[in-house]
């Protein structure tokens, strides 16, 4: 398949994305934050994700082979290009829906606001983290997408990094907040994949 379809696409997915992720930070500029567990690292794992998920890909959409990026290129069979094609759709539908979901109570980092409720309806009733499934269908989909070993996999090791960090203290922060009623949450929902992970 044609390079620039599969680069097409993965531009669309960011455009996409980041109307959404413009929206709900507009809707949320002015809720007051009432626990701030953002520590420099987790500033460093989001400037990480930064690089890995738009910067570097967008370099190398609009300028990687200027840059000398074409000799790691990789060639992926047809069906791979497709489903990562394919998987630009749910990822940004994941993406959406968990910002809808999560309305005021969503933050970029390890936030509570004032009034910060559980959420569990909508995508929550099944998954307790949809927007990470949403992000890990996004990497996969870039690594598809951009058959390039930085470009390509940036996604993937940034944004896995930044998961594997932060992932058991977001779940002990909702404990500490909302105690048993998480607790019971968490028996009923799965982390990432409903019914399965």
């Amino acid at each position: 398949m044609s390079p620039l379809i599969l680069k097409f696409f993965f531009i669309l997915s960011i455009f996409l994305n980041s109307i959404i992720r413009s929206y709900y930070e507009k809707q949320n500029k002015f809720k007051e934050i009432e626990k701030n567990n953002k520590t420099t690292l987790e500033k460093i794992l989001l400037f990480l994700v930064f690089l890995g998920m738009f910067f570097i890909p967008v370099v190398y959409v609009f300028g990687g082979a200027r840059l000398g990026f074409s000799y790691l290129d990789y060639v992926l069979p047809f069906y791979l290009q497709v489903l990562g094609i394919i998987l630009v759709f749910p990822g940004v539908w994941f993406f959406y829906r968990s910002h809808k979901d999560l309305g005021k109570n969503w933050s970029v980092s390890l936030e509570i606001r004032k009034e910060h409720n559980l959420i569990d309806f909508g995508i929550y009733k099944y998954i307790r983290h949809p927007m990470y499934s949403s992000i890990w269908i996004w990497v996969i989909s870039q690594a598809l997408l951009l058959n390039n070993y930085i470009a390509g996999l940036s996604g993937v090791i940034c944004f896995g990094i930044l998961y594997f960090l932060r992932i058991e203290k977001e779940e002990k922060m909702m404990i500490e907040q909302f105690g048993d009623e998480y607790e019971n949450y968490k028996k009923r929902t799965k982390r990432l994949i409903p019914f399965i992970i």
